[in-house]
This record gives C-alpha cells, structure tokens and sequence, in this order.
C-alpha cells in the first residue's frame, strides 16, 4: 500500500511518500484517457439489507466530487478480482473474508479494462475511510443510487448491474 502525507487543501492530491506501483499511470487511446497501466478493478459490495457500498470520491481525483465505487489501477500481473479486493480493503477496508463474489463485468477497450466485481457481504462490517481518495464511504439502497452523481463509467454500468443483483 502506498504511504500518505495529509494534504492541507482538499483539492490537491496528497503528496506519496512511498513508492509507486508501475501500473499507477495514465493511458490514452481512441476511447480517452484512463487511470492504470495494466487496467483497473473495483468492488460494489452488496448488501441486501442496506444496499450498495458506494464511495464519494474526493474533488483532486480523477471525476472527483461523483459517487462510485473503491477500487483503482492493477498491479502487474495481477488478476482483477484480487486487485479488485485488495484496492476495496485499502480504501474502504472491505473485509475480504466477509464477502462472497456473485459475478464480475468487464468492460474492455482494447487498450484498457475495468472490471467490476459484485460481492454479496455474508458479515456485515462497517466501511472506514483509510485513504485520502475518499470524502464519504455510504451504505446506499439500490433505488437511491441514480439520485447521486454517479462516476461516468459507473453511472453507464449501473443499470446493467442493478439487473443483475435483482435476479
């Protein structure tokens, strides 16, 4: 996990003090510019009781200020559910150990990929911002979710996996 130094200003990124994975970079292609060299992951924990985990990103980041979910950039090598899982622990200490994977979703344009890997929570937990990447993690009810301003690529993804979850 990367070190932190706290930031005074809310709209500059924190400055990192320990060092950088090869795959934190940007890449650019026909369909834009998109954060992780060798793709990203993230996590939509649900459960049925509060519905989904949904995280306010903070203003510096990349769309920063919309609502989506943890997750970031893959290691080399790594496979997206275990980077997935291990960016939704660093940022939202989502227990790895309490969820279960229901389904992952793919969206691959050839020079980049982000999967989205649905977990069904079998313990709940309470989520904790352990990153500055965060203004809010939010237990948020499946129908309350388009009231927020969605992440772009997460707003387009939603109705599809809303779907999903309600089979």
């Amino acid at each position: 996990m990367d070190h932190f130094q706290a930031s005074t200003a809310s709209s500059t990124p924190p400055v990192r003090t320990g060092p950088r994975d090869p795959g934190d970079a940007w890449v650019e292609g026909g369909h834009g510019r998109f954060w992780g060299r060798f793709g990203a992951a993230g996590v939509l924990a649900y459960d049925p009781q509060k519905g989904v985990l949904l995280q306010h990103r903070a203003v510096w980041s990349h769309n920063g200020g919309t609502w989506g979910l943890p997750g970031g950039a893959l290691h080399e090598g790594e496979e997206p559910v275990t980077g997935a899982l291990r960016e939704a622990y660093e940022e939202a200490a989502v227990p790895a150990g309490k969820v279960e994977v229901l389904f992952t979703s793919l969206l691959d344009l050839g020079y980049w990929s982000y999967t989205t890997v649905v977990v069904l929570v079998k313990q709940p937990f309470d989520p904790v911002i352990s990153d500055p990447e965060s203004l809010e993690l939010r237990w948020v009810p499946l129908p309350e979710v388009t009231g927020l301003e969605l992440h772009p690529g997460f707003g387009t993804a939603w109705p599809g996996l809303r779907a999903r979850l309600e089979s």
